[in-house]
């Protein structure tokens, strides 16, 4: 027997219409990148991206056709984000931090029809529009003032001028909710990126959790800062989480300096912010060198970092300078992204600081909607201890089934989970610590060691500024840890030093073999170590233990 309740379909579209129906005034704050803060607000979204709409039909564009933004965080992307979805075409971001000849990859096995692009990456679009095959026109998201005189683009248009005549009216069509809403490729893959195809139903269940107590908390109240771009995953869903509560949105555009943040965060009385790790190393260099007082100027209470661990050291700066509490979320591509949440339980109440840094250190307990289990090599389950290391395995209703276009086969066990890739511990709390992805965990004797652990130690030392950890070949052992810093600028630091001050830090035998100083570390396009550039680098590399 089935319920009687009504069954509507849950679609894109009916988040902005609620967001203005109920939410019209709160508002939308961006840094473009013609220089100007510009304020707007959800109902203004919802106007424009129904002109987009419009614009986008007389352009012949169909449901199910990939449309592609090469931008920033900014309310003509958010305007793309339901404007394009809404009509059931399909939302595909393009990451800009990658490789032009991976950028030109992505767009041609998406099959984009048109791309839509800011004004930093016109060089870029001047390089590869020719090799976009299947790209029949291009917008620049700007307006008739800032258009290029000439360009070696092909049908280049004004985003303004494409949207200015179009009627505010639009009907959302209804359709079926998973039919597919955006389109992100994961560079977190070996050889060349991979899409994963969101459905409309799946953002929206995601949103939703975005904005629960025990998800994110996002609220009418609260004034986010996304630092996580709008090309990393959908920016972990915040711009449809915040249309569904009504939160106010800070968009910083391509100003993601300290300087730029901070002044941000400052003047629109951010209360929560959300980026990744290396964001926020910018942003303490800034305060320190501008010897700052955050406490006193800032409205920040809470923090979220994801994309890669976060150093304790981090989460206490933030509680004791910021006074923001930081909350680790992980998840990735595959699963829109949001998997765990790091909050804390009624029996923490009475936890110290450096108590409540050991479950923050973590990356959190499983969100509703999320299945979670650890497996050793054979695909034996694993129990919950804390202290068993297995495969991460996930699945839901926000993660990813098969990788678009079927690239690499099967994906799922017999039981339905994703593996993940990561390396991971769940504690009798349900609370989920990695401890290495599966490619990068350093196997020493036959033993596991975790390069994240090391590397969240070392960060504690006031004069480094990043570290990394990878396993080096050793004769008897198989691997052992090589550690690289990144000395803080004016900062001092030996060899000798850093092992010392590891002492009693980490296990005894898990402490580096060796301990070596670089200019900069690698890093992926979302801000990742690139561990695969550091073991490549350090290839034959003698560790002065292995005699």
């Amino acid at each position: 027997m089935l319920g009687l309740m009504q069954n509507r379909p849950l679609l894109i579209s009916t988040v902005i219409e609620h967001a203005a129906n109920f939410h019209s005034a709160a508002e939308i704050v961006s840094r473009t990148c013609e220089g100007p803060i510009h304020r707007c607000s959800y109902g203004d979204i919802n106007r424009r991206s129904k002109q987009l709409a419009n614009a986008l039909t007389g352009l012949g564009v169909k449901p199910g056709d990939r449309i592609a933004s090469l931008a920033w965080n900014g309310y003509r992307h958010m305007e793309m984000y339901f404007g394009v979805s809404g009509m059931g075409a399909i939302l595909h971001t393009i990451n800009p931090r990658l490789f032009p000849e991976q950028i030109e990859y992505i767009a041609n096995h998406a099959e984009d029809k048109f791309l839509f692009f800011d004004l930093t990456f016109l060089p870029v679009v001047e390089k590869l529009a020719a090799a976009m095959k299947t790209v029949k026109g291009f917008v620049l998201m700007t307006d008739r003032a800032h258009m290029p005189a000439s360009t070696g683009i092909p049908n280049l248009q004004c985003y303004e001028d494409l949207i200015a005549n179009q009627s505010t009216e639009y009907v959302w069509p209804d359709f079926d909710e998973n039919t597919a809403s955006s389109l992100c490729y994961t560079s977190g893959t070996t050889g060349n990126p991979k899409g994963v195809l969101y459905s409309h139903r799946s953002s929206l269940l995601h949103s939703m959790l975005a904005c629960s107590v025990d998800g994110l908390g996002l609220g009418t109240n609260e004034t986010a800062l996304l630092v996580v771009p709008m090309f990393h995953v959908n920016a972990w869903g915040m711009p449809y989480a915040g249309a569904l509560c009504g939160a106010k949105l800070v968009m910083p555009g391509p100003g993601l300096d300290g300087k730029s943040v901070y002044e941000l965060m400052r003047d629109e009385k951010v209360t929560l912010a959300l980026g990744v790790p290396t964001v926020w190393l910018m942003l303490f260099q800034y305060v320190d060198a501008n010897k700052l007082e955050p406490k006193q100027d800032l409205s920040l209470t809470r923090v979220v970092i994801g994309g890669s661990s976060a150093p304790r050291a981090m989460c206490e700066r933030f509680e004791t300078n910021f006074g923001a509490f930081v909350m680790h979320a992980w998840g990735m591509t595959e699963m829109s992204p949001l998997g765990t949440v790091c909050n804390l339980l009624p029996k923490h109440k009475g936890y110290n600081l450096q108590q409540r840094l050991d479950i923050q250190a973590k990356q959190g307990r499983a969100v509703f909607g999320v299945e979670m289990r650890i497996t050793d090599d054979d695909g034996k389950v694993l129990p919950n201890d804390g202290k068993a290391f297995g495969h991460l395995m996930v699945r839901g209703p926000w993660i990813v089934a098969s990788y678009y276009r079927n690239e690499g086969g099967v994906i799922l066990d017999a039981d339905g989970y994703f593996d993940t890739g990561d390396v991971a511990t769940i504690d009798p709390d349900g609370y989920m610590q990695i401890t290495d992805r599966s490619k990068d965990v350093i196997k020493s004797g036959g033993e596991w060691i975790s390069s994240i652990d090391l590397e969240n130690a070392a960060m504690g030392h006031p004069a480094v500024a990043e570290a990394a950890v990878i396993g080096a070949a050793h004769t008897k052992w198989q691997e052992r840890p090589l550690l690289i810093i990144v000395k803080k600028q004016g900062q001092q630091l030996t060899r000798e030093d850093m092992l010392q001050y590891l002492e009693g830090k980490i296990v005894k035998w898990w402490t580096p073999d060796d301990v070596v100083f670089v200019d900069e570390l690698p890093h992926t396009a979302t801000g990742k170590l690139q561990k695969m550039k550091l073991r490549e680098q350090f290839k034959g590399y003698r560790l002065p233990t292995d005699v």
